[in-house]
């Protein structure tokens, strides 16, 4: 069986896209739906490749029963364009990176993540680094609410049930 692999992006790689792979990731396997996903995350900059997610990221998603400590950041490398089924976004600037690196046939292949939680009425998940705990949390909310969408939309447009 052919896995959806889903790749999320942001700065970084230390907040907002590893809290993103870790909710998800915890969203599938709640739906027993883990053996249809291969799911990442990635940086669109190289400061702290090979690094841990921040430590209020990990608290924060703690809190909600997820263990982010052992992903590590990495950055976007090309071939991530060809590998990927979805690389999502978390804001304007990191998609922009994206498509501008990206190759044209793999562009349809970028989306703004929070575009799968329209009742947000945004689009861009913040960076909470320079926050207090509350960004944390905000984010977890958001990362929730378009993880739930997104895992609808696939199941809608697939034969994962």
């Amino acid at each position: 069986m052919e896995k959806i692999k889903v790749l999320f992006v942001c700065m970084g790689n230390i907040c907002r896209s590893p809290t993103a792979e870790g909710v998800f990731t915890k969203l599938v396997k709640d739906h027993k739906l883990d053996a249809h996903f291969a799911i990442d995350s990635a940086g669109t900059h190289a400061y702290h490749v090979g690094n841990e997610p921040d430590l209020r990221s990990q608290a924060a998603a703690r809190e909600r029963g997820i263990d982010l400590s052992s992903l590590r950041a990495r950055q976007v490398i090309n071939g991530d364009f060809e590998d990927f089924d979805f690389l999502l976004a978390m804001d304007d600037e990191n998609y922009s990176i994206l498509i501008n690196a990206c190759p044209e046939q793999y562009k349809p292949k970028i989306k703004y993540f929070l575009d799968y939680a329209p009742h947000l009425n945004e689009r861009q998940v913040p960076d909470p680094y320079y926050g207090g705990q509350y960004g944390f949390e905000r984010v977890l909310d958001m990362i929730e609410e378009a993880s739930a969408g997104f895992l609808k939309t696939v199941q809608e447009s697939s034969s994962i049930k």
